[in-house]
């Protein structure tokens, strides 16, 4: 559970590849029901799961897929952008020396602090969103197209408005069509300023974004050439970005646009980034891509190629249409089967954002998002270009360790919550004896892990609820409950399975 290995991992078992993409007509219950919230979502309180639970399968599917509108949840963080105007009018005050050293060092360290709060606010904004929305499944597609089309907050100029805009690009183009969210990728400032594409221009192409667009985002390596990556930086000059003062946005300057002919794959002509993204669309390799993706995000690592070839023929069937394809894929045996559960290792934000929501806690705390950054995952910062290698590469000894400690905080953090009386205790959670140590270990290890706890684990938290090996107070009672309950939790979510989706 600790390796750090960047191998990927098949689960063990065999694949029945005519049946994998077929309907599961097995029982529903409780496990499966969780398990469909934590791939499709970041998981629910046991109330969540029993809710979904009780209806069937095809129903549950539905209500994710065909999501409501979240307008309850703030549009934008309450605090963006302040720094930026602070920043251009700074850099004429110094250029011109209007001020003097003592003031423009003051001003640098209001710009700074106004640049970490518009960070924290935007992270917290969009972790409180996974958190309550009602529509789980657009943002969990969110977390997906943002690791995947990645660009970084503060990077080359990325100001935080930027990223947002980025942000609700995925979350409205959620379950869509993928060949419209990479055309209207290629028009994002965050991206066009992230991969050097802003100022690229016929004399002086850059191939940063061109190439990434084929190897990272759409084809993957050896299904183009590199003379292919010179045309589409071509196809790719003048699409520009207005600076702050004007708006930021995206523009088409027709005058630094190289429109001479280009052989890029297939397709000859006065190319432009749009045909180029059409051409892409249409080679064999870009449906496998993204079965890929979506095979390693939702259902396990290192899917076999005939499930790949499968559901490739799916997203060809539908012309790149996500929601029908996530439709046919949340239903399939191949999701619902012993290989695929509990298979996946949960990412730094499926791990905090799923146990506030098993909690019952509305919003991040600052301690959360530093948690985050322990764990190897921020929202809005990409490692780089890639962004996050994920699988066994999230735990080694010291993000376990990040782990356990969020953790730690977080039960103590949820009982003085309840204990103040300003969240109402989890019925999973009493905070009073009402139970024996026997059945109060079954709720607690069924309300976190379903169930999916070793007997020994089990023997092993049912001791500690009894006081083995402590030398306080001895048995369960009504002045250790407290205590115990928090440890019990923690315990609980400190087993193997907790860390797996």
């Amino acid at each position: 559970m600790t390796g750090s290995t960047n191998t990927p991992y098949r689960p063990a078992g065999t694949l029945s590849i005519s049946t994998a993409l077929q309907p599961y007509e097995g029982p529903w219950n409780k496990r499966l029901a969780a398990h469909l919230l934590r791939r499709a979502g970041f998981g629910g309180s046991p109330e969540e799961i029993d809710r979904v639970a009780a209806t069937s399968m095809n129903a549950a599917v539905d209500a994710l897929i065909h999501y409501p509108k979240d307008t309850g949840l703030p549009g934008q963080p309450s605090e963006m952008d302040p720094q930026y105007a602070q920043e251009v009018a700074l850099a004429f005050q110094a250029r011109s020396r209007a001020v003097d050293d003592a003031t423009v060092q003051m001003q640098r360290m209001q710009i700074q602090q106004s640049r970490q709060k518009a960070n924290l606010s935007t992270i917290g904004w969009w972790l409180d969103r996974m958190i309550n929305s009602p529509a789980p499944l657009q943002e969990k597609m969110t977390l997906l197209w943002h690791g995947h089309f990645t660009s970084a907050m503060f990077q080359k100029g990325i100001t935080p408005k930027e990223m947002v805009d980025q942000n609700w690009l995925f979350r409205s183009n959620a379950l869509g069509n993928v060949r419209e969210i990479t055309h209207a990728v290629s028009r994002d400032p965050a991206m066009l300023k992230y991969l050097d594409n802003a100022r690229s221009n016929k004399d002086h192409p850059n191939e940063n974004y061109a190439r990434e667009l084929m190897e990272l985002f759409t084809l993957g390596i050896g299904n183009y050439t590199e003379n292919d990556i010179r045309e589409s930086a071509r196809a790719f000059t003048g699409y520009s970005v207005y600076g702050p003062l004007r708006g930021g946005a995206f523009y088409f300057n027709p005058k630094i646009h190289d429109d001479g002919n280009k052989a890029f794959l297939n397709a000859r002509g006065p190319l432009d980034g749009d045909q180029v993204v059409d051409c892409i669309f249409r080679q064999p390799a870009a449906s496998r891509w993204f079965a890929q993706k979506f095979l390693n995000f939702f259902v396990y690592n290192e899917p076999e190629p005939q499930l790949i070839d499968a559901v490739a023929e799916q997203i060809k069937k539908n012309d790149f249409q996500i929601g029908p394809v996530m439709s046919i894929l949340l239903r399939s045996n191949v999701f619902y089967s012993d290989r695929a559960y509990r298979a996946l290792v949960k990412s730094p934000v499926e791990f905090v954002v799923g146990t506030q929501k098993l909690f019952g806690l509305k919003e991040v705390t600052p301690q959360a998002i530093g948690a985050l950054n322990r764990m190897g995952q921020v929202p809005f910062h990409p490692p780089s270009v890639k962004g996050w290698d994920g699988g066994a590469t999230w735990l080694n000894s010291q993000t376990v360790l990040a782990r356990e400690n969020f953790l730690n905080f977080t039960v103590t953090y949820a009982t003085q919550q309840m204990k103040s009386a300003t969240m109402s205790a989890s019925a999973w959670m009493p905070m009073t004896p009402s139970l024996s140590t026997k059945d109060t270990t079954l709720k607690l290890v069924d309300a976190i892990l379903q169930g999916d706890a070793a007997p020994a684990s089990m023997a092993k938290l049912q001791a500690y609820l009894e006081g083995n090996d402590s030398s306080a107070l001895g048995q369960l009672s009504g002045e250790n409950f407290e205590e115990r309950m928090r440890g019990a939790a923690y315990l609980s979510m400190a087993m193997p399975a907790y860390q797996l989706n």
